[in-house]
């Protein structure tokens, strides 16, 4: 269907979706294709222009293709994407994804311009036979005073026309600074960090259609092509970040990241520095909260967030989208207006979505920790055994990339092999020591075992329960 700026002063919906992000366009999508009258709400719908949302793992991919949406990564110039690369102190790994078990094919995800493939995912809920596009302002949530419940919304156009559209159900994905978050919790994103990030033109990556993840000092430089031409740089700034307005910015990328590159990483780099616009985002963890308001569902990273080194956002919100349209199907629930049957589905889909949401969510900022050990003495014993642990290849590769990927979907196997590299990096402590290392080493066991009980279980148990 056509983008709508005029609609009735109160008009009624099945479904009301804030936000036409990656989330929201695939639920407008899903409910539609149902049968549902959806009216998707969007403050902007210009192309859009960020510097995250630009790797889909192939999870993400089997989602978008159970949507029916697969074909939005097609047409935008976009990289498959077979694996990653990690570099350090100038060693690379290579860390390919697993077959997939569900085609027995080789996985693959794909990288492209975030606001290319936002407009594919636009075009397909236009499309979408009971859906509306509206190109307006969610001002408020409109609640019936009695039971609290959601009932619709209140939004202002382009020309500043108040427009109040109800429905028996509202989805708000309307992303990471979420205005209506606060309807079902007081938490916020935890940001420890900030990636900043700009293009390098024309870099030969050391593994074509890979990402790259370079375990640079004090945290990681992750890199991935995007189109035939642009290559993605993403540089962690850990704490406050330097202002752009005074240079400070610039001269910490050229004083303390550009030293950390490999030398032909760090050409392009340098000449991007002198003609790129540097933008930045912030990187934080919010985990996710039942969704206990009557007549609202959350999701999308205004539910839950975890850190973009991995690129899980997309996998867990296209996943979150496939799970909902299930649960909440005509077949299951006829009519929206069933409250009581929609709050159980509710109770469902928050359990259900652990299964895939808690290993990438812990994994994400697992990796983070000892990816930007910075000079804490047992994350750099960790990081250490990790990328030593990858070296050894077959299975020590094949289950991370696989909970990367958004493939393997069993939590216990993200534990499983954290603490194997908790062991192994122990192991190659030890070994790497003298015999007059002996005493102090087995001192170190048990802290770095401790440091990888404090990495990894917080996350864990804030997820899981």
């Amino acid at each position: 269907m056509a983008v709508s700026n005029q609609l009735e002063s109160a008009s009624e919906y099945d479904i009301i979706v804030i936000g036409a992000g990656v989330v929201g366009c695939a639920a407008a999508r899903a409910f539609g294709t149902d049968g549902r009258k959806v009216l998707l709400i969007e403050r902007d719908l210009n192309q859009p222009d960020r510097i995250v949302g630009e790797l889909l793992q192939p999870g993400g991919v089997n989602a978008l293709r159970q949507l029916g949406m697969e074909d939005c990564i097609e047409g935008i110039d976009g990289i498959p994407c077979y694996g990653y690369g990690v570099i350090r102190n100038k060693e690379v790994v290579h860390i390919p994804y697993p077959v997939d078990e569900t085609t027995q094919q080789k996985s693959v995800g794909k990288s492209f311009h975030h606001g290319r493939f936002i407009n594919n995912l636009r075009k397909a809920a236009k499309s979408t036979k009971n859906v509306t596009v509206l190109e307006a302002t969610v001002t408020t949530l409109i609640k019936e005073e009695e039971e609290d419940t959601v009932v619709g919304v209140v939004a202002l156009t382009t020309d500043r026309t108040e427009i109040r559209a109800y429905a028996p159900l509202t989805i708000v994905a309307d992303g990471l600074f979420s205005k209506f978050r606060k309807e079902i919790t007081d938490l916020t994103p935890d940001v420890r960090s900030n990636f900043v990030g700009f293009v390098l033109k024309d870099l030969v990556l050391p593994y074509p259609q890979h990402g790259h993840v370079v375990l640079a000092k004090p945290s990681p430089v992750l890199l991935y092509q995007i189109s035939t031409h642009d290559t993605r740089i993403l540089i962690d700034v850990p704490g406050k970040l330097p202002s752009v307005s005074n240079g400070d910015l610039k001269r910490y990328l050229q004083t303390v990241v550009a030293p950390e590159l490999p030398e032909d990483i760090k050409t392009k780099f340098m000449e991007a520095l002198e003609t790129e616009r540097l933008r930045s985002m912030p990187n934080g963890w919010l985990p996710p909260s039942p969704n206990k308001s009557a007549g609202m569902i959350v999701l999308g990273d205004a539910m839950n967030v975890r850190h973009p080194l991995t690129g899980g956002g997309m996998t867990v919100g296209l996943s979150d989208v496939v799970s909902l349209a299930d649960l909440l199907s005509k077949e299951n629930i006829p009519s929206l207006t069933q409250q009581e049957l929609i709050s159980s589905s509710m109770q469902t889909f928050y359990w259900r979505r652990k299964n895939y949401c808690v290993a990438i969510n812990v994994l994400a900022m697992a990796l983070y920790a000892l990816f930007s050990a910075g000079d804490n003495e047992d994350l750099e014993i960790l990081q250490r055994g990790c990328f030593g642990y990858f070296q050894l290849g077959g299975e020590c590769v094949n289950g991370p990339v696989g909970l990367l990927s958004g493939l393997i979907q069993r939590p216990m196997v993200l534990v499983y092999h954290f603490f194997s590299v908790a062991l192994y990096s122990i192991h190659l402590n030890f070994k790497q020591g003298s015999w007059a290392d002996v005493p102090y080493n087995i001192w170190k066991s048990f802290t770095v075992l401790y440091t990888a009980c404090v990495v990894i279980l917080p996350y864990l148990l804030r997820e899981a329960r």
